[in-house]
C-alpha cells in the first residue's frame, strides 16, 4: 500500500447547511475513488488554519470523519494529514488507527507529525511545550505505537509517556503503514528513517532536490536502504476547465491572504505561489510532473481549497493525474 495519488480535503466551508456538509464530503471521497486516487486525507486540526481560513470555520475530527468515510468507500485508502501526536495518547491512537484499519477492511494509513498549531493547543487544554519537547514526544510515542500496529506489546517507561505490555485486538494485519510528515531534515527525517514506511515532504518545490538528499542521508545513518520508504508531497491545485478562471482565482486567493500580485516583489509572489499548481487539468498534471515527479518524489497529494466540493473538479483532476502514476 503506498500513496502515489492522494487527495486531501482541507476544508469544510461548503454552500448550504451543516446537515448537507459531510454528504459534500462523501461525494469528494467517491468521487476520488472512482478517478485514479489511490488515498482520501483529511487533515487532524480542530480549527481551520491560517492561510485556509479564519480558525472558526467549520472542522470535522479526523478520525470520526474517516470512519464514516471507509463505510462510504470501497477500496481508496483512508488517512490523515498528517495527525498531531500531541492530540491523543500513543497507545489511544494506535487502538484508533487499528479500528480504522477493520473498519475499512485493511484501508488505513497512520500519518503522524509533531504537532504545530499553537492556537489550538492554547484553547483546548493541550500542552503545546517547546519545538524540543514535542519531537522528544514524537519519538516515544513512535516506540509505542510502532510495536502495537505490528502485533507487539510495547514497554515505555519515558519522560512524556509510558506502555506496560500494551495489547491490541483486534488487529487486521501487522503492516499498516507509517507515514511521517515534515520538512525537518534532521528530526523529522531522521525519525521516518527509523519508524516509517513513507515521508510526505513538506517544503517549496525547489527545496525537493535538497530534501530528498537530506532524506537519503538519515537512511544511510540509521542503515537502511533508501529505497524502501516512499516519499510524496502536497501541492495545492487551482484547477479548472478554463485555465484562466484557475489563474483569476488563484489571484483572488493570495489577494484574500494579503498578497498582491500589483505590489508584491517578485520573491514575494514566487514564496507565495511555491506549492500551488494552478491551471488546466493538463497544464497542472504538466506542472506536478516536472516540479515534484521529475524532481524524484515518488507520489503527490492534492488538496482543491476553491473548487473540490464542486461536483466534477476532483473527477477532472484525477483523469489528468493518474497517467503519471500509470
Amino acid at each position: 500500500m503506498s500513496i502515489r495519488l492522494g487527495y486531501q480535503i482541507p476544508n469544510f466551508s461548503y454552500p448550504g447547511t451543516t446537515a448537507e456538509l459531510f454528504p459534500t464530503v462523501i461525494a469528494q471521497a467517491q468521487e476520488a475513488e472512482r478517478s485514479g486516487f489511490d488515498t482520501v486525507l483529511v487533515m487532524d486540526h480542530f480549527y481551520q488554519l491560517p492561510g485556509i481560513g479564519a480558525p472558526d470555520e467549520p472542522m470535522l475530527e479526523a478520525y470520526t470523519a474517516l470512519g464514516a468515510l471507509a463505510t462510504a468507500t470501497s477500496t481508496i485508502n483512508l488517512s490523515t494529514l498528517v495527525t498531531g501526536n500531541t492530540y491523543r495518547n500513543p497507545a489511544m491512537l494506535a487502538k484508533t488507527i487499528t479500528t480504522l484499519d477493520v473498519v475499512s477492511g485493511g484501508r488505513a494509513i497512520l500519518g503522524l507529525g509533531a504537532g504545530w498549531f499553537e492556537l489550538e493547543h492554547h484553547e483546548m487544554g493541550y500542552e503545546f511545550g517547546t519545538f524540543t519537547e514535542r519531537f522528544e514526544r514524537l519519538e516515544e510515542a513512535l516506540q509505542i505505537i510502532e510495536p502495537m500496529l505490528r502485533g507487539g506489546k510495547p514497554e515505555l517507561d519515558g519522560k512524556w509517556y509510558q506502555a506496560h505490555g500494551t495489547r491490541t485486538s483486534p488487529l487486521l494485519r501487522t503492516d499498516i503503514p507509517i507515514m511521517l510528515g515534515g520538512g525537518g531534515e534532521k528530526k523529522t527525517f531522521g525519525l521516518a528513517a527509523r519508524y516509517a514506511q513513507h515521508l510526505n515532504i513538506i517544503a517549496g518545490v525547489d527545496e525537493l532536490p535538497r530534501k530528498l538528499e537530506a532524506l537519503a542521508k538519515r537512511c544511510e545513518e540509521a542503515g537502511r536502504d533508501r529505497s524502501t520508504i516512499q516519499t510524496s508531497y502536497l501541492a495545492f491545485v487551482i484547477l479548472d476547465p478554463d485555465g484562466d478562471k484557475a489563474r483569476a482565482q488563484a489571484a483572488d486567493l493570495l489577494k484574500a491572504r494579503g498578497i498582491d500580485r500589483a505590489t508584491a516583489t517578485d520573491e514575494e509572489w514566487a514564496q507565495a505561489n511555491s506549492r500551488f499548481f494552478v491551471g488546466s487539468p493538463d497544464e497542472v498534471a504538466a506542472q506536478i510532473k516536472e516540479r515534484v515527479i521529475d524532481a524524484g518524489v515518488d507520489g503527490v497529494t492534492i488538496n482543491m481549497v476553491t473548487n473540490g466540493h464542486v461536483p466534477g473538479m476532483v473527477e477532472l483532476a484525477g483523469k489528468a493525474l493518474s497517467p503519471l502514476f500509470a
